[in-house]
């Protein structure tokens, strides 16, 4: 038995690399998105009621080199450091079996405009461009589990070094970001807050410069002893 499906819509989102996506949905309140619908679903009565939601599960594809890649029954998530399995089903890996996924994300109503009918979201942890296969409105008497168990992943994990902006990555966002529209200094902040470096990372100690993107700006910092340093927010070529 096979199945096939067609997306709804796209996701337009600033995180345009995989790299400094945060791990789950909800971790970085200033990623705002968009859920470009499909023609023949940009249609307003589709979405009736969906306003008394807060917040909406969107149900996904893993795209990009998920499709084609394989999948094993095992797997190392990040949050034991890369360094111990678990079974791919107890995971979010994006590599499984049918590389499907699951966000709850707030929902801030849709909007027309001239990219035709968006679901505007907040909360994202997509990269641009994701295919939506459904969107469900999130019930928290159902939803919401309070003695459910977490396995291995307990916490959520936090960076706690204070952010810094050198003038120059200050001046990288004015140009980016004029208006304050993007939020790009809220949500670069936040991202980093998430410490998006991969777990093997306290093996190279003496590595401390990294880069991410987010929409079309590169963005490079560093860990000191005190801080993260933000150093430059420059335009992507």
């Amino acid at each position: 038995m096979s199945f096939s499906f067609d997306p709804i819509g796209f996701i337009r989102s600033p995180y345009t690399d995989k790299f400094g996506i945060p791990r789950q949905p909800r971790l970085v309140e200033a990623a705002h998105a968009r859920l470009e619908l499909c023609p023949e679903y940009a249609r307003e009565e589709a979405f009736k009621a969906l306003e008394g939601f807060s917040h909406v599960w969107v149900v996904f594809v893993f795209h990009d080199d998920c499709l084609d890649a394989g999948w094993r029954p095992t797997v190392r998530p990040p949050r034991l450091g890369g360094r111990s399995t678990v079974g791919v089903f107890a995971s979010r890996a994006p590599y499984r079996p049918n590389p499907i996924g699951i966000s709850a994300v707030a929902h801030e109503g849709l909007e027309r405009d001239g990219n035709g009918l968006a679901l505007r979201l907040r909360g994202i942890d997509l990269l641009d461009g994701t295919p939506v296969l459904d969107i469900k409105p999130y019930v928290p008497y159902a939803d919401a589990l309070h003695d459910a168990r977490s396995g291995f992943a307990q916490e959520r994990v936090v960076c706690l070094r204070p952010i810094r902006f050198e003038a120059a990555a200050l001046e990288g966002i004015a140009q980016a970001d004029p208006d304050g529209r993007l939020g790009l200094r809220a949500l670069i902040e936040q991202v980093l807050t998430q410490d998006p470096r991969p777990g093997y990372m306290d093996r190279y100690p003496e590595r401390r410069r990294f880069g991410l993107k987010l929409y079309d700006r590169n963005i490079r910092w560093e860990f000191d002893e005190q801080y993260i340093r933000v150093l430059s927010v420059e335009l992507a070529c």
